[in-house]
């Protein structure tokens, strides 16, 4: 699993959506590890700083219920409660998210060209064909044509299909990179690839939720209020592959976004850092 895996942003017409309760508790773990803290974590407490950033109870645990099962989190009981410990997985997969969620170019193209990536994989293997597409679509790929995924610059699918690696043969997945021809440019087929107006729609979206407002303002715990940040800020990532400026257009939103982000989370760090401690270091 991968922070892909969490869940879609979008819905059958494009619209944004809220991010899924799934990345609410992957955006958590994150920053409770980013804080120092691994678990075990009281399941009430997670549910409680979920609670403030909007997710209903009921969903809270089914989001926790749901990594234990994946393998990320381990169940235990305590007491009359329940206690989750993050496991290796899940570290791995915090680590990957919170490669792109504090990359200092989180929008920018590693490097020129295009890397493509073709594979077929058997019917039998539905779940597998599933957790590749989501890994591509995580590390900015689009489907080009069947079985051919496109992705900017010059990028290392082997990180991004890691974890199906095991599953496939060597013939199944093909990568290489590729520069344009003259006679064939790639600005022909960035928009077939990508839903340019769609990204757009989601940095502005960001935008509206995030922009104007002061992120101490509201009577939202702040560990609550950089959680629902940083979902929304992974839901923004894995729509936005990261094209080059020459297919976008001059007025382009993603450097605001970024902007942004950055300064929301600098008015949450410390007060969530301290709301952490004080929740955690008291179970």
């Amino acid at each position: 699993m991968s922070a892909a895996d969490v869940a879609p942003e979008s819905g059958a017409e494009g619209e944004i959506r809220y991010a899924h309760p799934r990345r609410f508790v992957l955006s958590l773990l994150g920053e409770l590890r980013r804080f120092g803290y691994e678990g075990p974590f009281r399941a009430v407490t997670l549910i409680q700083v979920l609670a403030g950033a909007g997710i209903s109870a009921s969903a809270a645990r089914a989001a926790l219920d749901r990594f234990a099962v994946r393998g990320l989190l381990e169940r235990e009981r305590a007491g009359r409660g329940v206690n989750y410990r993050v496991t290796e997985l899940a570290k791995e997969t915090l680590d990957d998210a919170s490669s792109r969620v504090h990359a200092p170019q989180p929008f920018a193209p590693s490097g020129p060209g295009w890397t493509l990536v073709t594979f077929s994989v058997p019917e039998g293997k539905r779940g597998v064909r599933h957790q590749l597409r989501s890994a591509l679509t995580w590390a900015g790929f689009a489907p080009l044509r069947d079985g051919l995924w496109i992705g900017p610059g010059q990028q290392d699918p082997e990180w991004s299909l890691r974890r199906v690696r095991a599953e496939l043969q060597e013939a199944d997945v093909v990568a290489f990179h590729a520069l344009d021809l003259a006679s064939f440019p790639m600005a022909n087929r960035v928009s077939v690839a990508w839903d340019l107006a769609a990204i757009r729609a989601a940095h502005e979206w960001f935008l509206d939720r995030w922009e104007d407002t002061d992120a101490r303002a509201d009577d939202v715990p702040p560990l609550s209020r950089l959680t629902h940040l940083v979902a929304d800020w992974l839901t923004l990532l894995r729509r936005d592959p990261g094209l080059a400026c020459e297919y976008l257009g001059e007025d382009w939103p993603a450097e605001r976004s970024a902007a942004v982000y950055r300064a929301r989370r600098a008015e949450l760090q410390a007060s969530a850092g301290a709301e952490a401690a004080r929740l955690l270091e008291s179970d």
